[in-house]
């Protein structure tokens, strides 16, 4: 399996993850942003899980954990914008997205 190397918006240390993960669950949190627009943490977990259920796949590990640093990856390049002025935290996909 191929793995990649994550990164952090604030350039702190970041794990690895398998590409085919990494691929399902971005898949997964665009699809359910575009839906909603903007979410916090635990709807996001709420909806991506819903996601992967209603398209039959079987995630293995702990989707929270997973996602958490999918969606820091997402940040780090622009892909996902964090808003840390509200309270819980609110994502969405940034104005000029391609995704």
């Amino acid at each position: 399996m191929e793995r990649i190397q994550l990164l952090h918006p604030e350039g702190k240390k970041a794990p690895t993850m398998e590409l085919a993960k990494y691929d399902t669950l971005k898949t997964s949190l665009f699809a359910c942003l575009k839906t909603k627009k903007v979410a916090n943490f635990q709807e996001l977990v709420a909806d991506v899980d819903i996601d992967l259920l209603s398209r039959k796949i079987k995630f293995q590990g702990k989707l929270e954990w997973n996602l958490f640093w999918v969606m820091l990856d997402l940040e780090s390049k622009q892909e996902l914008y964090r808003d840390k002025n509200v309270s819980p935290m609110q994502y969405s996909l940034p104005k000029k997205s391609k995704a």
